[in-house]
């Protein structure tokens, strides 16, 4: 294994070992703040941060507004609050040691307030924004402005092209990294194209190699880091890529092994479930609320989607074509649907079988559910509070009019909010959504993990820096 030396990456010289920032709770100022201790970039998660009371109990986020609106407010100054203190407290621990970044999605509720409310309250202490999820133009702006560097993360030499020309151009003294997060490989929200597809990975490296080509096309130096993200285990899997003159510098961003450390905050019974996992386990998937693809623990919770999608018929308002059987299960007694005969057999054997309930999709489709879950799906799209710039679940849109898409609210997705809130503070791990790479498999074979050994932080870069 070659020896890794240190970068220079946001202006600080550092380990090239990034914590990636995962989503809501699962990344915070302990883990962060030990990652930086240890010498790389750690990363706090300002997704829906969480606050502690005088006592260091977290403050559940509770929304009581009326309205959509109202709840929206209170998220937003939840997560400025959260991610202030999630900083101020990862900045105590890094001791000055490496590097402190905060991650944020770009299409969540309130992104660009949250961000630009953390950074001037506590933007003195943060090295950097990591951005991605979206296409965030601003993010050059908002960065220079409170003089710290960027991040942006793409999935291809397009995507930054695009951001580029646009926006990043003009401020490019502030290009801190970019982070090439793999759409096949990475855990939670995947950036695959429309021409991708998501069943035939491509190899990271040419699309990597595409991307320094068209950063030096720009005219930004080697100097600045490509940080491979996505399926990075063991380095000594990507030895040919350290210090390889065809890709110029180099960093590696782990996001699925800090779960299991003896500081990350994710609850027991999740770092136990981490143990468990096959290669198989882990389903890139299209269920998300946000219609990105994403990669998730094939779990209880993500099978009742896919079954739920399974049961699905599609619906006319009038007889046509093969739609001439009257629907005579599942729909209220004034409404009148037509579906092709084999159609309306399916869902006599469904409510047969108790999906007694049919819920209307935005595609001229009904889906069929037990009256239990039916009664979940439309409080918990009733309960929405805006934790998405767009929401396909419950119609939401934070800038359009009314606060809405304009089209049907589809019972087919879920409230993400509500289930990584619910994972992150100790609901069993198979009843939620359960983010994780498609390296996590790793964690049942990796010795370093025998006779269920948690690592410290410390512990764990000192390994990843051998190799293993």
């Amino acid at each position: 294994m070659k020896l890794l030396n240190s970068i220079r990456m946001g202006g600080r010289e550092m380990l090239p070992l990034v914590e990636g920032g995962k989503g809501v709770s699962a990344t915070n100022h302990a883990s962060s703040g030990a990652w930086a201790a240890a010498g790389g970039l750690g990363t706090v998660s300002a997704v829906n941060a969480d606050s502690t009371d005088a006592l260091g109990n977290i403050i559940p986020q509770i929304y009581r507004g009326r309205t959509r609106g109202d709840r929206h407010e209170e998220l937003v100054a939840y997560g400025i609050a959260g991610g202030v203190e999630q900083v101020r407290r990862a900045h105590e621990i890094a001791g000055g040691q490496g590097g402190i970044n905060i991650n944020v999605l770009w299409e969540m509720g309130g992104a660009q307030r949250i961000l630009e409310g953390i950074l001037e309250e506590a933007g003195e202490l943060v090295d950097g924004v990591t951005c991605g999820a979206g296409m965030p133009y601003k993010l050059s702006e908002i960065a220079a402005r409170y003089s710290t560097y960027y991040y942006p993360i793409i999935s291809s030499a397009r995507a930054f092209r695009a951001l580029w020309k646009r926006a990043y151009s003009k401020a490019p003294e502030w290009l801190g990294a970019v982070v090439y997060e793999d759409p096949w490989l990475a855990g939670g929200h995947n950036g695959l194209s429309n021409a991708e597809d998501p069943l035939r990975p491509q190899d990271p490296y040419p699309r990597v190699k595409d991307l320094r080509d068209t950063m030096r096309e720009v005219g930004i130096s080697d100097d600045v880091p490509i940080v491979m993200a996505g399926g990075v285990w063991y380095l000594r899997e990507w030895e040919n890529w350290i210090d390889n003159p065809e890709l110029g510098t180099i960093a590696f961003q782990f996001g699925s092994r800090p779960l299991l450390t003896q500081e990350s905050p994710i609850p027991d019974v999740w770092k136990r479930k981490l143990t468990t996992l096959n290669e198989g386990d882990i389903l890139l998937q299209a269920f998300s609320p946000t219609g990105f693809y994403s990669s998730a623990v094939r779990t209880p919770f993500l099978e009742e989607l896919i079954h739920r999608s399974e049961r699905q018929i599609g619906i006319s308002t009038e007889p046509h074509d093969h739609r001439t059987h009257l629907l005579d299960v599942g729909v209220p007694g004034n409404k009148h649907y037509y579906v092709t005969r084999d159609d309306l057999l399916h869902a006599r054997g469904w409510h047969a079988q108790g999906y007694t309930e049919a819920l209307k999709t935005p595609d001229d489709t009904l889906v069929f559910e037990t009256p239990t879950m039916a009664k979940t799906v439309r409080k918990d799209q009733a309960d929405c509070m805006g934790c998405l710039s767009q929401c396909r679940f419950s119609a939401w849109a934070e800038h359009l009019d009314k606060n809405s898409t304009g089209r049907l609210a589809d019972p087919r997705s879920f409230c993400i909010q509500k289930t990584l809130q619910d994972i992150a503070h100790g609901s069993p791990p198979e009843d939620n959504l359960m983010f994780a790479g498609h390296s996590a498999h790793h964690f049942s074979t990796d010795p370093f993990y025998s006779n269920g050994f948690i690592p410290t932080v410390k512990q764990l870069v000192d390994r990843i820096v051998t190799g293993d």
